[in-house]
């Protein structure tokens, strides 16, 4: 039969159908063969030389003896087509009443990561220092836009393939500051609170600490982080990457943990490629908002979810996801997969 399971930290269920399961083979076939890409592609305005493309850049990071500024091997740069945008000096960035409706100014930030110079690379498939570098940005940009008093939220997302939603080929990844914090957010916030107030302990620490001794359904860790598939997972083969040692915000990140969550980053979407034939995903770096970023309940992970399935009818209707590959053999798929 299958199995409900409630998430610990959210209490939400998800229905676990492993009886309606496919291969990871199964996964891997249903995505077209797809053509090798260029390094170069004359019309992405992601790839060097093309930087007339792109709004002028905030953030790079130059290549080793770089000679100009069209050197870079990262580069950061104001989405052209931003759905919040820092706003201009002077302007009135409070709520508005329209009749009995609430609105407000879309201040806050929207850039692009640019990963890579090479058109043709995903993270799998990059060098552990070129990872390494697409952390560090991250974790330079998050501190930067957190000292904005209109970025009440941070959102680091990577979008990775159509059925994820890009629109751009080209390696990159996104970062959005929000003005205000999402009621997705407050709930998860005020379940880890919850927790907090009824055991005295974070609940994503609880989780890890189990996961770790349970062991079935780890995927692999370092020194710094560990990458588990969660116990009432989402969809197939959803995977967390958690630092070992609680905070509840990314932006404590040190140098030295950067270099560790790039490697295990880098490891766990290896092995989502070599068993799923490189899917298409989202992931997201879930972190505190900007004034809760010392509570002691919330715990930072990065939330990894393939997308190999489609959420249909009954998912939108009750808000439960259906789940056809069990957490714990889709761990043990992805332990074996390198």
């Amino acid at each position: 039969m299958s199995r409900l399971r409630q998430d610990l930290a959210t209490r939400t269920w998800s229905i676990i159908a492993k009886e309606r399961g496919k291969r990871p083979d199964d996964f891997a076939k249903t995505k077209a063969k797809e053509k090798p890409k260029p390094s170069y592609d004359a019309k992405c305005p992601f790839c060097r030389g093309n930087e007339d493309k792109t709004p002028e850049a905030v953030f790079s990071i130059p290549a080793p003896g770089a000679g100009n500024d069209k050197d870079w091997v990262v580069r950061v740069v104001p989405n052209k087509f931003a759905a919040l945008a820092p706003p201009e000096p002077g302007t009135d960035t409070g709520r508005e009443k329209t009749g009995i409706y609430l609105e407000m100014g879309g201040c806050g930030a929207h850039e692009v990561v640019i990963e890579v110079p090479d058109h043709s690379q995903t993270i799998a498939t990059m060098s552990e220092e070129e990872v390494a570098r697409i952390v560090h940005t991250y974790r330079e940009r998050f501190l930067e836009l957190d000292r904005s008093d209109w970025n009440q939220l941070i959102i680091i997302f990577r979008n990775q393939g159509k059925e994820a939603g890009t629109s751009l080929e080209h390696p990159h990844s996104q970062i959005i500051g929000t003005p205000v914090v999402p009621q997705e957010i407050r709930r998860r916030l005020e379940e880890a609170q919850r927790y907090y107030d009824d055991h005295g302990t974070c609940v994503h620490c609880d989780i890890l600490h189990h996961e770790l001794a349970e062991k079935t359904r780890l995927v692999c860790s370092n020194a710094g982080f560990v990458a588990l598939c969660p116990f009432a997972s989402t969809v197939p083969y959803e995977t967390w990457i958690l630092p070992r040692r609680h905070a509840s915000s990314f932006g404590v990140l040190t140098e030295e943990g950067a270099d560790l969550l790039a490697k295990l980053l880098r490891e766990t979407l290896l092995r989502l490629h070599h068993l799923l034939g490189n899917p298409d995903y989202n992931y997201v770096v879930r972190s505190a908002p900007h004034h809760s970023a010392g509570e002691p309940h919330f715990h930072w992970y990065i939330e990894i979810l393939p997308r190999l399935t489609t959420r249909a009818g009954f998912e939108i209707g009750s808000g439960m996801n259906i789940n056809i590959v069990a957490p714990e053999d889709a761990a043990a798929q992805l332990r074996e997969a390198l």
